[in-house]
């Protein structure tokens, strides 16, 4: 009897390391919160996530739009909801390291307290592109313009504090040039400025910028990550200018559940996610939106994101940045 007890209990654990996650006995979908708005990258990398974990998720997962306040507004949607694994949050560099750095008045919760990373989905480096007339090819090139015309380069951003800010401020601390930063609500705006010459230059996801890209409208002068993007290997990286060997910034999504959510659910979170992250099409998939899909444990995402934090944090102090005003 004993043997049998024990082979029954062997069973019931192998059975439930094969069933389907089920994050809780809600009976309702799961929310994948995306805290911004429908119809760009993120949304589109948010429901490419939501369709491949259908597979794993039986009760559904769908995807809510909840934009505003940078982010903030999705961040606070899932801490007041119910700490059960049934909300989760597809939060990035911005909302979950950079914002309590730019925005220290703003802030209603404290991201390394209140929320818990499960799995990083993808890193995505932005690209620095050009107005086809401004007279450089390259970033040795910028870097020798902008010496030469100290405060007249401009380039545009979607904003105070996000990622494609610190990039510009990254550039200019370490190039020492001094350029004038144009904040915008949105990418689109961002090309169609720069492809008229009303800006000189943008850092702006590789996605958004192809199509401005390939119609010549835009010139593409290297990517933000330390190396060539695999998606895209001919735009070099901007660390290959020597002097610049030290330039790396991107933006990176994870999936973030509230604090308080049961070690078991997070298991069961992180798991299912690798199973997805292991997928050559969703895999694909995120390529094409520019990103690189790099699967790590919950503990390496833990490290991963206080090793960014301290990156963004010296990019901050010596930009001397606040969204606070």
């Amino acid at each position: 009897m004993p043997a049998l007890r024990t082979l029954a209990a062997a069973a019931a654990l192998a059975l439930a390391a094969s069933t389907p996650l089920h994050a809780a006995d809600t009976g309702r979908p799961i929310s994948l919160i995306v805290p911004f708005a429908a119809g760009g990258g993120v949304d589109g990398m948010g429901r490419l996530l939501a369709e491949r974990l259908r597979s794993e998720m039986p009760q559904g997962v769908v995807v809510e739009n909840k934009p505003g306040a940078s982010g903030m507004l999705g961040v606070q949607t899932v801490l007041r909801s119910a700490p059960d694994g049934n909300t989760l949050l597809l939060g990035s560099a911005g909302e979950t390291a950079i914002n309590p750095l730019v925005f220290k008045a703003k802030m209603q919760y404290q991201p390394e307290k209140d929320l818990v990373p499960i799995a990083l989905i993808a890193r995505v480096p932005n690209v620095l592109v050009a107005n086809p007339k401004l007279p450089v090819a390259n970033v040795e090139q910028l870097v020798a313009y902008g010496r030469a015309h100290p405060d007249k380069l401009t380039y545009a951003t979607s904003g105070v504090g996000n990622p494609q800010h610190l990039n510009g401020e990254l550039l200019q601390s370490l190039a020492g040039i001094k350029m004038v930063h144009v904040p915008y609500k949105g990418a689109s705006a961002q090309l169609v400025d720069v492809a008229a010459g009303s800006v000189d230059l943008t850092f702006v996801s590789l996605a958004g910028a192809l199509p401005f890209i390939k119609s010549g409208k835009v010139k593409p002068l290297a990517v933000t990550s330390a190396k060539r993007a695999s998606f895209a290997p001919d735009i070099p990286a901007v660390a290959e200018y020597a002097p610049l060997k030290d330039y790396a910034l991107e933006n990176w999504f994870g999936v973030f559940v509230a604090a308080g959510t049961p070690a078991d659910v997070q298991k069961k979170l992180a798991d299912a996610i690798g199973r997805s992250l292991k997928d050559e099409k969703f895999v694909a998939s995120i390529r094409e939106l520019g990103g690189e899909v790099q699967p790590m444990s919950q503990e390496e995402f833990r490290a991963f994101i206080k090793a960014q934090t301290a990156v963004f944090a010296k990019v901050v102090a010596d930009g001397n940045i606040t969204a606070d005003n």
